[in-house]
This record gives C-alpha cells, structure tokens and sequence, in this order.
C-alpha cells in the first residue's frame, strides 16, 4: 500500500501523518508513507485544500485531520 501525505509542511501535515501512522501500525499494514510538499504534484491530485490523504492514487481525505479512528475506517476496506 502507498500512501502519501500532501501538504506544505505545516502543524495539521504532521498531524495527519502522526494519525496515518498510527492507524497503518494498528491495522498492520506494510505501507509505504510518503510526504508530499511539491506544489503542483497536490494540485495534480485536484486538492485545493490541505492537508489531504492519498490511499493508492486516491485522495480519501483532504482539507482537514481525521482521528486515527477515521482514518482506519478509510483504508481497511482498501487493503487487499
């Protein structure tokens, strides 16, 4: 699974990788978390507004941070 943080750097970018993180380690998922910060690679996956999830080339998530909770019930229906 590859998943990407999109996003400048900011507090709420961290947050949503520390939660990502958490919700990866407590499903066990061998997933690859990668931060985005380039400009136009975001605006390439249509996010206007930061932070945003990207689950295999899927944005999941974007202009806020989901509890870890949330974001579990977004990518286990993914893991295949």
């Amino acid at each position: 699974m590859n998943i990407k943080i999109l996003g400048p750097g900011c507090a709420n970018c961290a947050a949503l990788e520390r939660v990502t993180r958490e919700a990866v380690d407590s499903l066990g998922l061998d997933a690859r978390i990668e931060k985005v910060t380039d400009y136009p690679t975001i605006v390439g996956y249509g996010v206007m507004r930061t932070p945003a999830l990207v689950v295999d080339e899927e944005v999941v998530v974007s202009g806020r941070v989901p509890t870890a909770a949330r974001v579990r019930e977004l990518i286990a229906p993914l893991v295949g």
